[in-house]
């Protein structure tokens, strides 16, 4: 369990990093609607894939 919370404890803090970097990239606002739409839609199937018991080839924490 604690594993569990570690791994989405470090996806959320990566997809954040992303999010911020794709806001600070000067898109226009069509395209830069779209990257974080993309990004969230991505988020929302990982989050979805842990939940469910996939694991994405996380293990603990570090990829296999």
């Amino acid at each position: 369990m604690i594993g569990l919370l570690i791994n989405l404890l470090i996806l959320v803090l990566v997809f954040g990093v992303a999010y911020w970097i794709i806001t600070l990239i000067p898109l226009p606002p069509p395209f830069a609607m779209v990257a974080q739409v993309v990004l969230a839609l991505i988020l929302l199937l990982v989050l979805v894939s842990f939940l469910l018991g996939g694991d994405f080839g996380w293990r603990g924490g570090v990829l296999r």
